[in-house]
């Protein structure tokens, strides 16, 4: 029967070329909500410093992979707190996308965000640095950096990898001050 139904139908062409070229998309940088623009020089920069990550910054520690979750939590933050972060329960007040950046732009972005976000009053904010598989042999660089970044820089309480709705190991919920 089903096949008598469709004995007549003819099949569509071949596309010229793949639906999906050879191309990668280009990253689309999102905007985030205006904040009040802090005229003094914050803390936050001066605590970001102006390092260079590189990959064996730390020795004798891994420095974290593409699908590897991020994690850290100061000195006082409740293991709760660090788990309710993890699963999302805070709710993102603002985002920062640094896909497509070098690691001196993401910095300055980086450190600009924070201090925007503290002086704004906001908790929680998320932070996009990608997976870094296009980095090649190098690895996830701004990953490693933002890492670094954060765990430096003295507005911050906690952070941890996104869920993967929300970016999962390419992202890190921040908690703040």
């Amino acid at each position: 029967m089903f096949r008598a139904a469709v004995s007549d139908v003819t099949p569509l062409p071949a596309p010229a070329h793949p639906p999906h070229g050879d191309t990668l998309p280009v990253p689309r940088r999102r905007t985030r909500r205006q904040a009040p623009i802090v005229e003094a020089e914050s803390p936050g920069a001066a605590a970001l410093g102006d390092v260079v990550v590189a990959a064996d910054d730390t020795p004798g520690v891994a420095t974290p992979g593409a699908a590897d979750p991020l994690s850290f939590r100061r000195p006082g933050v409740r293991d709760q707190t660090l788990r309710q972060l993890r699963r999302g329960r805070y709710p993102v007040e603002d985002e920062l996308d640094l896909h497509g950046l070098n690691q001196a732009a993401a910095r300055d972005e980086l450190a600009e965000f924070i201090a925007s976000s503290r002086h704004a009053g906001l908790r929680c904010v998320r932070v996009v640095h990608g997976k870094g598989y296009r980095s090649g042999a190098r690895g996830p660089v701004l990953k490693i950096a933002v890492n670094t970044w954060l765990k430096r820089h003295a507005d911050v309480l906690a952070f941890t990898s996104a869920r993967a709705i929300d970016g999962g190991t390419g992202a890190v919920y921040v908690l703040l001050r």
